[in-house]
């Protein structure tokens, strides 16, 4: 008998915390539940609310995010052709760029190539010139009618003309400010008359072809 009161008193006592404790966690439960109640805001009911409407929109927007889903956004594969299509008209988009490059390169080597032979023959004729020149200030004044100086001057004139035609331009030299571009000082004088670095006397003319020097004038020059 004794065993059994003590077990009933045991199992008692167990009883009776057992419905304390239970009694505590609910008196606790309810206390957080109104604490959270009124620590509620309306900015976080807004965003509930803006959450479940983006969970809405998800779950029936156009079936959109469903499809990504575990597949991914698929890609478009070209055609093998399209990209040998591309390829080719790639390669024959630089290869007509290269040509057109080409052309122009080779037209500019012809146009200086011209110009350095057209160059080397008019160098070989300005002596002829010069001797054109010499001969017909050699001839006196009483012979200037002769048939035979006015042919040779005619010759001249229109050896002078012909290269004018080809862009061929004589120097001016005397009475010029000296330039080293265009002359070629052999001798200085002093001449109260002239200014400096004038001009006073030409021994050998000069041209040019296409702005170009041929031969620098040979002159004197004063101060």
């Amino acid at each position: 008998m004794a065993d059994e009161n003590l077990k009933k008193e045991m199992e008692e006592s167990v009883e009776d915390k057992v419905d304390e404790a239970t009694e505590e966690a609910v008196e606790e439960n309810a206390e957080e539940e109104a604490a959270e109640t009124l620590n509620e805001t309306p900015e976080s009911e807004e965003a509930d609310e803006d959450t479940e409407k983006e969970e809405a929109e998800k779950e029936s927007g156009d079936g959109k995010e469903v499809k990504k889903g575990f597949f991914g956004k698929k890609k478009d594969k070209k055609d093998k052709k399209d990209v040998q299509i591309e390829e080719l008209t790639d390669r024959l988009k630089r290869q007509m760029a290269e040509f057109d490059n080409f052309r122009k390169r080779t037209e500019k080597e012809k146009s200086a190539m011209f110009e350095v032979g057209a160059k080397s023959v008019i160098e070989k004729m300005l002596p002829v010139v010069d001797n054109f020149e010499r001969g017909l200030a050699a001839v006196p004044e009483d012979k200037k009618d002769d048939p035979f100086a006015e042919g040779m001057e005619k010759i001249y004139k229109q050896l002078i003309g012909t290269l004018e035609e080809l862009e061929v331009k004589a120097i001016e030299a005397v009475g010029q400010e000296f330039d080293p571009n265009f002359h070629n000082a052999v001798m200085h004088i002093e001449d109260e008359e002239l200014g400096d670095n004038i001009v006073a006397e030409e021994f050998q003319k000069g041209y040019t072809y296409r702005e170009n020097v041929v031969r620098h004038s040979m002159v004197k020059v004063a101060n």
